[in-house]
């Protein structure tokens, strides 16, 4: 095993951000989306652990609810996490992009490099997030991974009631499409411009960057980084867990 002690090779500093602040409806009634347990675990633990195992990352800026950040501490330290890896414990705000940027405010200022990732994400490998840290040492200024898509996509006009059928408008090139995960990588002064920057409501804070007219690159992604949102996700991930614990011991 390699010492986990040494700074990251490139001297930079990395650091990740993990909003956590959402109930996460869709999952059902019941304790936020990020506190549901996964093989025994809350799903917020484990993507810690996913963002500690890479060394490269030196700290990890967890987002808790407005009034849950004492819940969320108590938590982590209930938790075998890296020592090697600092933790940190933030009130959010209202939106996923206010508990970012309160995530952002939160960094001391020797980090240079930022990953935003979602709580729901559990199972990330540590590959991908390397590989996300790299091409943002590399010289790009937002990198996102993702994963080409296995379904034929249709645009529609939506329905003005849920469940009525809807008009094709376009079937664009599934070729040139990807489905984006997270975690999401940016040079941190690039981060905190966007979000001081682009005010509208986005889905992801690589958009907030597009907005600027910066690049933003894509990297490969990976199929167990998928978003547990629907019950049947979280039967999928206790799947996935239950695997890698009979074949890499995890």
């Amino acid at each position: 095993m390699s010492d986990d002690s040494r700074p990251s090779p490139s001297g930079v500093r990395t650091a990740a951000v993990i909003p956590a602040a959402g109930r996460g409806v869709r999952l059902g009634p019941g304790a936020p989306k990020a506190l549901r347990a996964l093989g025994g675990t809350p799903m917020l633990v484990h993507a810690v652990r996913a963002m500690a195992a890479s060394r490269a990352v030196s700290l990890v800026v967890v987002v808790a609810p407005p009034d849950g950040a004492g819940e969320v501490k108590s938590l982590l330290d209930a938790h075998a996490l890296p020592e090697r890896t600092d933790f940190l414990v933030v009130p959010g705000g209202d939106s996923r992009q206010e508990s970012v940027k309160l995530g952002l405010d939160a960094l001391p200022p020797e980090y240079e490099i930022v990953l935003v990732h979602d709580a729901a994400r559990p199972l990330v490998p540590v590959d991908t997030v390397d590989a996300v840290i790299e091409a943002v040492r590399e010289g790009a200024p937002a990198v996102v991974p993702a994963l080409p898509l296995a379904d034929t996509v249709k645009e529609v006009e939506p329905a003005g009631t849920p469940g009525r059928p809807e008009a094709v408008v376009a079937t664009p090139d599934r070729a040139r499409l990807r489905a984006v995960q997270t975690p999401q990588g940016f040079d941190r002064a690039t981060l905190i411009r966007a979000h001081e920057t682009v005010t509208d409501n986005v889905t992801d804070d690589a958009s907030m960057v597009e907005q600027l007219g910066l690049p933003v690159v894509v990297v490969p992604g990976h199929e167990e980084a998928f978003k547990v949102t629907r019950p049947l996700d979280l039967v999928l991930a206790e799947a996935v867990l239950a695997r890698r614990r009979l074949t890499d011991g995890f």
